[in-house]
């Protein structure tokens, strides 16, 4: 216990001397349509390269910074990180103006009084618009103060920021909420998505989830693909977005923006004609 204290305050220190010095950078995830293979958008993830101990995983970091309140300062970081990658990218793409870069929100940086404040502020900075930018938002986070969630939802919301909620499924995972609050999309956990194969019950909860997400107008988005198999059985239940392996792992920017020209997963359509969100047919080479 005594060691594990040690770490623990080591950790930290390190963590406020790597804000100080800007050791955090951005990768990226694709977000990809089902239907087409498109890019539809991407999330933002933050990496620690640690100058003397090289890479730390956000598994291990992550948590202290939660912990000690760092995140506050980390997720600003990031968050402006990927709000000025995107408009770099807007301006050399300028089809992307449709896409969305998500970024998660802690339960600590959701519980801030200024916070929309700051993102507006962090948009203007970056002169970015505000229906690019999505923000992740874990079930634990929202239902931890419902009523001040509901109202700071109703706030951002109307400054056209786009909201989701992450890992749906293993927090409250309470249907009826969702017409509470004005959320855009869901995110299904990947426990969901690898469970697909493996047990008749999961079906039936995700196809009742995508169900009532197209009823209220939500997209969803499966989080933690990883085989073809998965990916035909997400877009015969007719979820509409997804992420994972199966199309790419979290990349740095460079790569990132070569996957716009260029994305790696497209041979998974290769061989379909599928109507795409607008009713096109839409065939990838």
């Amino acid at each position: 216990m005594h060691d594990q204290a040690l770490e623990k305050v080591q950790l930290e220190s390190n963590l406020r001397q790597a804000i100080d010095r800007q050791e955090f950078i951005v990768h990226y995830q694709p977000i990809v349509s089902l239907s087409t293979g498109e890019i539809r958008g991407m999330e933002a993830l933050v990496r620690w390269q640690h100058p003397e101990q090289g890479f730390i995983s956000p598994s291990q970091f992550i948590p202290a910074a939660e912990s000690s309140g760092l995140i506050v300062p980390l997720g600003a970081i990031v968050m402006r990180q990927a709000c000025e990658q995107f408009r770099q990218w807007q301006q050399q793409h300028p089809s992307l103006d449709q896409l969305k870069v998500s970024v998660n929100l802690s339960v600590r940086q959701f519980a801030q009084p200024d916070l929309v404040e700051r993102i507006q502020q962090m948009l203007a900075d970056t002169d970015l618009q505000p229906e690019n930018l999505q923000l992740e938002i874990t079930e634990s986070a929202i239902m931890e103060s419902s009523e001040s969630a509901a109202s700071i939802l109703e706030r951002l919301r109307s400054q056209n920021i786009q909201l989701a909620i992450d890992d749906f499924g293993t927090g409250y995972s309470s249907l009826s909420y969702l017409t509470q609050f004005p959320v855009d999309t869901l995110k299904i956990d990947r426990a969901f998505v690898n469970q697909l194969g493996q047990d008749p019950k999961h079906v039936g909860i995700f196809q009742a989830i995508v169900t009532l997400a197209n009823t209220l107008g939500m997209d969803i988005v499966a989080e933690g693909i990883e085989t073809d198999r998965q990916l035909q059985q997400l877009r015969t239940f007719g979820c509409q977005l997804g992420q994972g392996y199966l199309f790419s792992k979290p990349v740095d920017s460079t790569t990132m923006a070569k996957l716009f020209t260029q994305p790696v997963w497209s041979h998974h359509w290769l061989t379909d004609n599928i109507k795409n969100d607008k009713g096109r047919v839409a065939t990838l080479h």
